[in-house]
């Protein structure tokens, strides 16, 4: 049966936030109310979103080697869709629909960075490997299979028992969008004026180049000097869609990341040219006969501290593993 009541006023003053002591989070759809949400109309779009953004994110992972989340423009287009065609309390359908159609993302994001290389291996020892239609379909069915039912024990203790302690910003901004839309009138119009304005920005940047998306010290004399003699650079992203994310990780994180970076570019580069600049190093890629001295610092950057990098990622995901070992258990032996 279907619950009608007047639209929801807004998330809770303690959506993002941790909990005090007593403290307890009522949910915007309370889970004591029936709402629409798995029917015919959620199912059908979140399918039809799901091939689109899939097609879309496996184009541009291809060639660009970096996915788009689908998450939030879907989660535009539910409202949308669901606006235009007068749909009654509609948040539960459009919270489907982005359900359905980003998990395609997910999937897409893991098959499109490992699949090729299936078929490279298969190019380079064809009597060994041969890679079928079938088996790529397969597996990627089952690997998305596979992260669902990983999924499902850990919910409960990351949205309930962990509420507030991470930012998940893409999360944070879908939900933000799906409750503006539902909201309607007035309420809706910030984030229609965000999308004007960021679309305007980035179009201009693509089509025109009145400037360019990637400021560099190198635009400048004394810039370009401190790059030769000290591999010294500054680099900042100034496009809608950086500038959108930083806003919603918020100054924490986006500090936190920000330091990374700086750390890579403003230590770990020119610490290298110091301490090995007369060094070729190439143990591990014997394509490098420059040494570390006469590279650029973006060169530096491919070569080594790009590998120091994802080194850390894997460190740290590594040692979130181990400290998080005990919730882990607790999870799988829940489910």
């Amino acid at each position: 049966m279907k619950h009608e009541e007047e639209k929801p006023v807004g998330l809770p003053e303690n959506a993002f936030r941790e909990l005090k002591p007593e403290e307890e989070y009522q949910p915007l759809m309370s889970p004591h109310k029936n709402y629409a949400e798995v029917n015919l109309w959620s199912v059908l779009w979140g399918i039809g979103m799901a091939v689109l953004f899939s097609a879309a994110a496996a184009y541009l992972g291809l060639k660009v080697g970096q996915v788009f989340e689908a998450a939030i423009p879907i989660a535009i287009i539910a409202v949308g869709v669901s606006g235009a065609a007068k749909r009654k309390n509609a948040l539960g359908e459009n919270v489907i629909i982005q359900s359905i159609g980003a998990s395609s993302g997910v999937i897409v994001a893991g098959a499109i960075f490992t699949l090729p290389a299936l078929y490279i291996l298969q190019e380079t020892y064809p009597e060994e490997i041969t890679i079928t239609f079938t088996q790529v379909f397969i597996s990627s069915l089952l690997g998305g299979i596979l992260g669902i039912l990983f999924l499902i024990p850990f919910r409960k203790y990351f949205v309930k028992d962990m509420h507030g302690k991470y930012p998940f910003p893409e999360a944070t901004a879908t939900t933000q969008v799906l409750v503006s839309g539902e909201k309607g009138g007035s309420q809706a119009k910030p984030l229609l004026m965000a999308g004007i304005v960021g679309g305007l920005y980035d179009f201009i940047v693509a089509t025109f180049g009145w400037w360019n998306e990637n400021f560099t010290t190198r635009v400048c004399g004394f810039g370009e000097m401190l790059a030769d003699k000290a591999k010294l650079v500054f680099k900042v992203n100034t496009g809608a869609a950086v500038m959108g994310l930083g806003y919603i990780v918020g100054l924490k994180y986006a500090s936190i990341i920000c330091a990374g970076s700086l750390a890579v570019w403003w230590i770990i580069i020119p610490g290298m040219s110091l301490i090995w600049g007369d060094s070729v190093l190439n143990m591990w890629n014997p394509e490098i006969t420059a040494t570390v001295g006469s590279m650029l610092p973006e060169e530096i950057f491919k070569y080594y501290a790009k590998s120091i990098g994802i080194g850390g990622i894997a460190m740290a995901g590594v040692i979130g593993i181990i400290r998080s070992w005990g919730i882990i258990k607790g999870a799988v032996g829940l489910a």
